[in-house]
Parts: C-alpha cells; sequence; structure tokens
C-alpha cells in the first residue's frame, strides 16, 4: 500500500474514527455547499455537485446533513471559496499532494507552509510534485458485493478502466473526468460504494524508514486537521516491520 491508505489506516487503528468523521462530514458538507452554489443545486444538472452527494453518501453521511449543506449554498452571506492544489516534498523526498477549499488563500496557505516548515519539508510551487502522481477516480466496494468477475463485469459495463479485487474487497479505477458517470452506473448494478473520491495515486513510490516514517505521519495529520484542507496524498511506502512499529507506537 502507498503512503496515503497506510496513514488512514494506522489514523483508525489509533482510535481516532469519531473525530475523524465528525472532521470528514464537516469537509464533505463544504464541498457540497461550494458545488452547489458553483452551479444549479439540482445534481442531475451539476457534476460537481452529484459526485459531493455521492461521496458523502459512500461515507454514510446522514441525508439531513447532505440537504443543509446543499440549502447553505443558497445563502447570501455565504464565503467564496476556490479550490487550490499546495506541493511539495516531505523527509525522505516523499512527494505530498495538498488540496483545500478556502475563503483566504493567504491563511491556508501560511497554515500548509507552517506544517511543511516544522515537519522538515519542504512545500513548492504548483507542479512541482503532482507528475509523480496520476489524478484518477477510485471506487470502493467491500468484499461482499459481488465475484471479482462479476464486478468486473459491471465496471467494463460502467465505463471503468481497471478493478482490483482482493479479499478487503473491490477497488475500480476510472479516470478523474468521468467519475461521476462510472460511479452513477455502478450503484445502479452494484449498490452503494463503499467511497467515491477522485484521488492522486503515486506511479512512483519511495521507501522511508521509522524516524521518517514518523516525521510524515506527524506532517499528514497536521495537514489533515486544518479546516480548509480537503484531502492530502503522499507517495511514500513503509514495510510491514516499519507498520507494526508504527501501530504499536
Amino acid at each position: 500500500m502507498a503512503g496515503h491508505s497506510q496513514f488512514k489506516n494506522i489514523m483508525h487503528r489509533k482510535g481516532k474514527q469519531d473525530a475523524m468523521r465528525a472532521k470528514l462530514f464537516a469537509k464533505l458538507a463544504r464541498e457540497i455547499t461550494v458545488a452547489a452554489k458553483s452551479g444549479t443545486p439540482d445534481p442531475e444538472m451539476n457534476a460537481r455537485l452529484r459526485l459531493a452527494i455521492q461521496e458523502a453518501r459512500a461515507e454514510n453521511m446522514p441525508k439531513d446533513n447532505v440537504e443543509r449543506a446543499i440549502k447553505k449554498a443558497q445563502g447570501a452571506d455565504l464565503a467564496n471559496y476556490e479550490a487550490v492544489r499546495y506541493e511539495g516534498y516531505a523527509p525522505g523526498g516523499v512527494a505530498v499532494i495538498v488540496e483545500a477549499l478556502t475563503d483566504n488563500r493567504n491563511r491556508t496557505g501560511g497554515v500548509v507552509r507552517s506544517v511543511f516548515t516544522k515537519c522538515n519539508g519542504n512545500l513548492g510551487a504548483t507542479g512541482s510534485v503532482s507528475h509523480m502522481f496520476n489524478h484518477i477516480g477510485e471506487i470502493t466496494y467491500k468484499p461482499q458485493t459481488g465475484s471479482a468477475e462479476a464486478v468486473l463485469d459491471a465496471a467494463i459495463e460502467a465505463g471503468a478502466d481497471d478493478v482490483q479485487s482482493d479479499d478487503n474487497g473491490h477497488v475500480i479505477v476510472c479516470t478523474f473526468e468521468s467519475l461521476g458517470t462510472v460511479a452513477a452506473a455502478l450503484e445502479k448494478t452494484l449498490g452503494e460504494a463503499q467511497s467515491v473520491k477522485a484521488v492522486w495515486k503515486p506511479n512512483l513510490t519511495t521507501q522511508v524508514d521509522e524516524d521518517n516514517a514518523q516525521t510524515i505521519m506527524k506532517m499528514l495529520s497536521a495537514l489533515e486537521d486544518d479546516d480548509d484542507v480537503q484531502n492530502v496524498f503522499a507517495n511514500f511506502e513503509i514495510s510491514d516491520e516499519v507498520m507494526k512499529k508504527l501501530t504499536a507506537a
């Protein structure tokens, strides 16, 4: 597994699920509100909103929360949010991408830069590390959804590019541009997904030792704790031995 998934697994194992879920719902709600404001509040006519709602539903966000987030977009006093991407390096030469929705670039940029600096990282220009990743759509289903063959058939029919199935479940990959369409088609045949999201998947990874892994975990955690930060991706690899030490700490 690459860095982002490993980071999530370690955080969950440390018992932070409730706090993480509350923060996740807040960030999903912001994306829904911004998406609804950027176009029509009708998800059938607004691809960005449809995708935001699909992701929220996959994370079991309550329907009332989704509806409130959409209605909030109609308020006259809603701040003007914009999507910003930050790129740089963590210790050990690990590439990091930070996606944010902010109404104040100076505030968000200052926080992100501070985290990079405190964790011995270097914030670079936009585009400095994104060439090490592919921006794709990723849809996951639980193992009991169906056999590998059945899920593969459904994915091909929906227009996906690839499927990986194992004991942990099914991961369906498609282009970023087709994520909403593919997810909607899969829902008709396989039901609601476990997760629906756009991700930056590394096309090359960097192995890190225990010391750097601990610093990187601290860095990613600090970034994700910021309310403006929506997603964080990194291209590091952790060996099973180091992983056991981190989860036991």
